[in-house]
């Protein structure tokens, strides 16, 4: 028999982010007199604690209630989203101011409602935070129209408030503010996709006027209303939400995705490829890493293309491991193994050929299934396919694309305006070797054996991974994730992307989802001054030549861009991909970044730090870096006291960031240092401009009374950010505003082994996840504050993070434990890199929590 509320349930239980809201009187609570006794009932507070710890699933309470009422009346855990007095009160965020006059005749109206109750039994005036009501559920019918009509009455003598009418209740109050206000504000927070509100009064209709067809709104009783849903009561209420939780559950534990460091990365330095543990290509883009995708399923599931190599009759899970210190990567299945790498044997030649070749080799026994489903540009081209003598072609494509896969019989499928291909192999009488050839429709043999090519691409990497200076602490993590910076260089400029991908949530299920395959000049610099740190000056000579490149092409130097592509041009507009259905229902998947358009103050500091590095290592420093240094500087003192979008690229008004201000101050220092090499002498008007911005920093960015530098001027909010007023030497890192900036971000951004940027409100919905760069940062800033057992803890907790690869992922969301954002985020794993050799540098070699970190990470990799 069918559930009377699963209509109700199956409207929302499969929403990415739900919002489970509701009333609280005559929702949860029976209506009863007096006021004050009213309690929830414990089988719907049962349902919503079941809700709330669902994945994905936030619950919200809007009442007319004030809030600190509201509280004590649920004693709500503290994930519970909560809004009293009609919306104008939300918990954890601070009161909004209100109006003297408003205030006034609060208190003149609380006076005369007080005796009007006294004159009629069965009446009461309750004082709430934002207003006042008058309660007449007692009164004797016969009365009651003559009370409510006096009280109605004074609503023209007191036009500095409210009136607003509920269930044997009337409200003046000091807000214009309504439910909706309150519903909207909760939806924010959370990021919903979709809401479920439940509500029986009047004042419930503004929720349900706000609500989108995508939501669920349901009236608890009889009278007109706008809820497209209907309940009978309290009971019913319980019932529904039970189910609720019941189907919402089982929606959370049927989902099937892999977690996003649970991919393995594939290089050739020109584009960069994703493989799941069951040995499927999820991700590849042609012929860069920020083209338009041939294999997109992870983002929009097998529709948006995929290429999978696994046997019919798996014998266990599958097992992965890269072939040493390489991107070669190997995948068992018992006595099946597959092979798949992108060919770097042909070295840099190859890569400015503008040739992208994917190598998939099955060997060992048993029959292997090949599912070969390319789909151009998101699957927005119709992708068919070919049949050639040796392989199959690629048809729709604007440049040539051919699956060499001599001796294999394909049978190819019709899926609307595309085409996939499948075929079962049996690599027993010898390897199979599958080659997709992008920048090539050939399908004669390659003129280099399958070993050859495989060693030459081992050695490539291998070679370059034995060159470095590897710490004591957590060496193969750190050997790792410099491997991962790597892949993310554009072997033909020179460029570094800061990620692999587009579009992976910061928040499960959110519009937080970016595109970072291009190349921030500042992410590039720092990601370079991680690997010259490990004793590799190679890849930061090649990104200085890009930027110069760059440089000559903007009108001055002030006027570089945040973000440019892999080659060195200008993005084009952001985009929105429609139709895809994003990782984990995370929508829109976006292509290009509008914050290429911003002004990002902060971008010159990295870069003059880079070169200042390499003159420190005694690395030449070439004219050509001389003139960069000169440039970086004249930026900053054209445009220093200018306001911008900062670090975190926030989509809004500029502002004075701190971290931008020390970036402009750490510009001149560093290039002071260059100055020093290259010329031999003090520069007086460079130390003069660096000391001018130190100390309109300190005096602007500090906060004496939070005792803490804050994230931008004159404002409240901590900024995890901030930390680079002593990690770049603006304060020594002994100061105690220094101190106390650690102290603040350890005690309020850092969540267990995380730490979140920030936590005010940025103006997008929902809530990003912890920030593994701001990890690295408080690691590094305790560190350096003679905290080291606490900063190898929180390092600790940060290799946790790393996946079975390798792989780091931008952000974690500390609550499940899961990883979110773009992979292999270069930000992450420069953060790791830089974390574990200053704690080596002050002595954490030996120590327990380093070793103890170690230890967990290996045993994670068994």
């Amino acid at each position: 028999m069918t559930h009377p509320h699963s209509d109700i349930v199956r409207h929302v239980a499969s929403t990415p982010i739900l919002l489970v809201a509701s009333d609280f009187d005559g929702t949860l609570a029976p209506l009863i007199a007096p006021h004050d006794r009213a309690a929830p009932d414990r089988a719907a507070m049962v349902a919503l604690t079941r809700l709330s710890r669902i994945p994905h699933t936030h619950v919200g309470i809007v009442s007319g209630r004030g809030l600190a009422d509201l509280r004590a009346r649920l004693g709500a855990p503290a994930r519970w989203e909560l809004s009293g007095s009609h919306g104008a009160e939300v918990a954890g965020e601070a009161d909004r101011p209100m109006p003297g006059e408003a205030r006034a005749q609060l208190r003149e109206l609380a006076a005369v409602l007080g005796s009007i109750a006294a004159k009629a039994p069965g009446c009461m005036v309750e004082a709430k935070p934002r207003g006042v009501a008058f309660h007449y559920r007692e009164v004797a019918d016969e009365h009651a129209g003559s009370v409510v009509g006096e009280v109605t009455a004074l609503a023209a003598r007191f036009p500095a408030l409210v009136m607003r009418f509920g269930s044997m209740v009337v409200e003046f109050l000091a807000d214009r503010i309504t439910k909706a206000d309150g519903l909207r504000t909760l939806r924010h927070r959370t990021g919903a996709t979709a809401t479920i509100f439940i509500g029986d009064d009047l004042t419930d209709e503004h929720a349900f006027a706000s609500l989108s067809p995508s939501d669920a709104g349901v009236k608890v009783g009889q009278g007109d209303s706008r809820a497209q849903f209907r309940v009978g009561g309290v009971e019913d209420v319980a019932r529904l939400l039970a189910l609720l939780a019941e189907e919402r559950e089982a929606w959370a534990l049927g989902r099937s995705l892999t977690p996003i460091t649970a991919h393995a990365v594939l290089s050739d330095q020109r584009t960069l490829a994703l493989v799941t543990p069951a040995g499927r290509v999820t991700w590849l883009c042609v012929p860069r890493i920020d083209s338009p995708p041939i294999f997109a399923e992870l983002l929009g599931g097998p529709g948006a293309g995929y290429f999978e190599v696994a046997p019919v009759d798996p014998a266990g899970e599958p097992a992965r491991e890269y072939d040493s210190d390489s991107l070669v990567l190997r995948t068992r299945w018992g006595t099946c193994c597959v092979t798949d790498y992108l060919d770097c044997g042909g070295g840099r030649a190859f890569q400015r050929a503008g040739r992208t070749d994917l190598i998939r080799v099955i060997e060992g026994t048993g029959t292997c299934r090949v599912r070969f489903a390319p789909r151009l540009d998101f699957g927005r081209v119709a992708t068919r396919l070919a049949v050639r003598e040796h392989g199959l072609e690629v048809q729709g494509s604007s440049d040539p694309i051919l699956l060499y896969a001599p001796g294999v019989r394909w049978r190819i499928g019709e899926e609307g305006p595309h085409q996939s291909a499948e075929a079962e192999v049996d690599p027993s009488g010898g390897p199979i070797v599958l080659e997709l050839r992008a920048g090539s429709a050939n399908d004669r043999p390659h003129f280099h054996a399958e070993s050859q090519r495989r060693q030459a691409t081992q050695r490539f990497w291998s070679t370059w991974a034995g060159s470095l200076r590897l710490p004591k602490v957590a060496t193969e993590q750190v050997r790792r994730s410099a491997l991962m910076l790597r892949a993310l260089v554009y072997g033909p400029t020179g460029a570094i992307a800061a990620a692999g991908t587009t579009s992976l949530p910061e928040q499960l299920g959110g519009q937080r989802n970016w595109d970072y395959r291009y190349c921030w000049p500042r992410d590039a610099a720092m990601t370079a001054a991680a690997l010259v740190r490990l004793g590799n000056t190679g890849t930061a000579m090649r990104l200085l030549d890009w930027l110069a490149r760059v440089l000559e092409r903007c009108e001055s130097p002030g006027r570089l861009r945040p973000i440019y592509t892999v080659e060195g041009r200008d993005l084009g507009p952001e985009a929105e991909i429609g139709g895809l259905s994003g990782y984990g229902g995370s929508r829109p998947v976006r292509v290009g970044n509008a914050a290429a358009l911003q002004v990002q103050l902060d971008v010159f500091g990295p870069i003059t730090d880079l070169i200042a590095l390499l003159a420190e290592s005694g690395a030449p420093i070439s004219p050509d870096h001389w003139r960069l240094t000169r440039a970086m500087v004249e930026a900053v003192e054209a445009r220093w006291q200018e306001p911008d979008h900062g670090i975190w690229e926030i989509r809004g008004e500029r502002q004075h960031h701190v971290h931008s201000k020390v970036m402009c101050f750490h510009t001149v220092d560093r290039a002071l240092v260059v100055h020093d090499c290259v010329i031999g002498r003090p520069n007086p008007a460079w130390e003069v401009l660096r000391d001018t911005i130190r100390a309109d920093t300190i005096t602007r960015g500090y906060n004496g009374e939070l005792n803490t530098f804050t994230g931008t001027y004159h404002q409240s909010h901590l900024d995890a950010a901030a930390l680079s007023v002593g990690l770049t030497g603006l304060l020594d890192v002994r100061d105690p505003r220094f101190v106390a900036t650690v102290d603040a971000v350890d005690t309020h951004l850092r969540s267990d082994a995380t730490v979140y940027r920030y936590r005010h409100d940025d103006g997008l919905p929902g809530r990003e996840g912890g920030f593994h760069l701001c990890t690295g940062w408080l690691i590094e800033a305790l560190a350096l504050t003679g905290r080291l057992d606490r900063a190898c803890e929180l390092f600790a907790g940060l290799a946790r993070s790393i996946g079975p690869t390798g792989v780091m992922s931008e952000q974690v969301d500390a609550e499940l434990d899961m990883p979110l954002g773009n992979v292999p985020q270069a930000y992450s794993h420069l953060a790791l890199i830089n974390a574990a050799l200053t704690l080596e540098r002050l002595g954490a070699v030996g120590d327990s929590h380093a070793e103890a970190s170690v230890r967990r990470q290996n045993g994670a990799r068994s």
